[in-house]
């Protein structure tokens, strides 16, 4: 029943997707656009009057006393915000800074629906302690319970505190009293106001698709109207070409004083799924290879094998978070064969939602990213400067 659920469910999100993005011109096509778009309305209108009311007092937020940085974007989906804190993590600790990122877990396995509901009926507060997926120690909790990209972050930085939690004002809590963590980095938490103190927003706009195709929720992309880039301490602009101008002035019409740095997401290496074994990128040069992802934006991904030198023989794309079953990645196996592929190449973040393999006709490896900022180098190096001495 779960299992058919979540094929449903992410039937309707491609559905409502190639909507939004204009790809089915039907007349239910044409029906559900005008029903998102008087839905984005309200959506908009809901936006404005939750900021309304954080800004004259009325929903208040909470300081833990530490240092918070918040980094997230004004879409959904898409931007490579993962490496982005993971770059961010790594400076501030190499810094001297005992940092926790926070996370809501999306889509990780929830609690226990009686458990919920009954404290929703008895409006008791949740009490429950935050999932530890690494203690800045050990990694502790699989993809499953964590979600793809705590786990991910959790595995590529074993000396950092993660936690989830929906409730990031007790994760932060939770934080400090219990791993004496003085810098907190909120994943995706441009939009979670609940807690403030010593903040410093990081933005990212993606240098493809900046603000989607401008309409908000559910409409497009868009979770806040372009004008609230105002907020932001620190713009990066990701996928950068270098081809920026037109962009940047619009940040700057949008946001005068935050600094812009420009970022690409450079490939370091291929690793074995299963073995952890490394290859060096020049392994794809001339290789029929066949692509399999579940991510925002795989056309990204997919270009980034043919840059490489991939030959791209085969790729099977599945909705954004898709967990992966035994026989879908055996399909992709058996069809990548097929078409002469002599390996199969996914994500880091696709990788950890894989399911064991007793046999493998084909290897697969994931291709280990991390951002390269190519303009602004010294903008971000004092971005950090001020956030430790803040």
């Amino acid at each position: 029943m779960r299992q058919r659920l979540r094929i449903w469910a992410e039937a309707l999100e491609t559905f409502v997707l190639e909507v939004i993005f204009e790809q089915r011109h039907d007349w239910r096509a044409r029906l559900t656009r005008g029903f998102l778009l008087a839905c984005s309305k309200l959506f908009g209108l809901a936006v404005k009057l939750r900021r309304f009311l954080y800004n004259v007092r009325i929903l208040r937020d909470t300081t833990v006393g530490v240092q918070v940085i918040a980094i997230g974007n004004l879409t959904v989906g898409g931007t490579g915000k993962t490496p982005v804190v993971e770059k961010f993590a790594r400076e501030l600790r190499d810094a001297g800074r005992n940092v926790a990122i926070l996370s809501r877990g999306y889509r990780a396995k929830p609690r226990p629906f009686h458990e919920w509901l009954l404290d929703k009926l008895l409006f008791r507060e949740d009490t429950t302690p935050p999932r530890v997926v690494s203690d800045g120690r050990s990694l502790l909790l699989d993809s499953e319970m964590a979600g793809d990209e705590p786990y991910m972050l959790a595995s590529n930085l074993r000396d950092v505190v993660v936690l989830v939690d929906k409730n990031r004002v007790k994760a932060g809590r939770y934080a400090v009293e219990r791993f004496g963590c003085d810098t907190l980095l909120l994943d995706d938490g441009f939009q979670y106001w609940d807690l403030q103190g010593r903040r410093h927003d990081v933005v990212l706009v993606d240098g493809q698709q900046p603000f989607g195709n401008g309409h908000l929720l559910p409409r497009g992309t868009l979770r806040e109207p372009p004008s609230h880039l105002a907020r932001a301490s620190t713009v990066f602009i990701t996928k950068s070409n270098g081809k920026t101008q037109e962009l940047r002035q619009l940040i700057r019409k949008l946001n005068p004083r935050a600094p812009i740095i420009e970022c690409v997401h450079r490939p370091l290496y291929l690793e074995d799924v299963f073995t952890g074994q490394r290859l060096e990128l020049p392994y794809l040069k001339d290789r029929p290879i066949a692509a399999l992802s579940g991510i925002a934006q795989p056309e990204s991904f997919e270009q980034s094998l043919v840059t490489l030198g991939a030959r791209l023989v085969y790729s099977k794309r599945f909705a954004d978070h898709h967990r992966f079953t035994l026989q879908e990645v055996l399909n992709v196996i058996n069809r990548g064969k097929r078409r002469g592929a002599e390996a199969i190449i996914t994500t880091q973040k696709d990788a950890v939602r894989f399911p064991k393999l007793d046999r493998r006709d084909l290897p697969i490896y994931f291709m280990r990213v991390e951002i390269e900022i190519i303009d602004g180098a010294e903008s971000f190096r004092d971005c950090v400067r001020r956030i430790c001495f803040q």
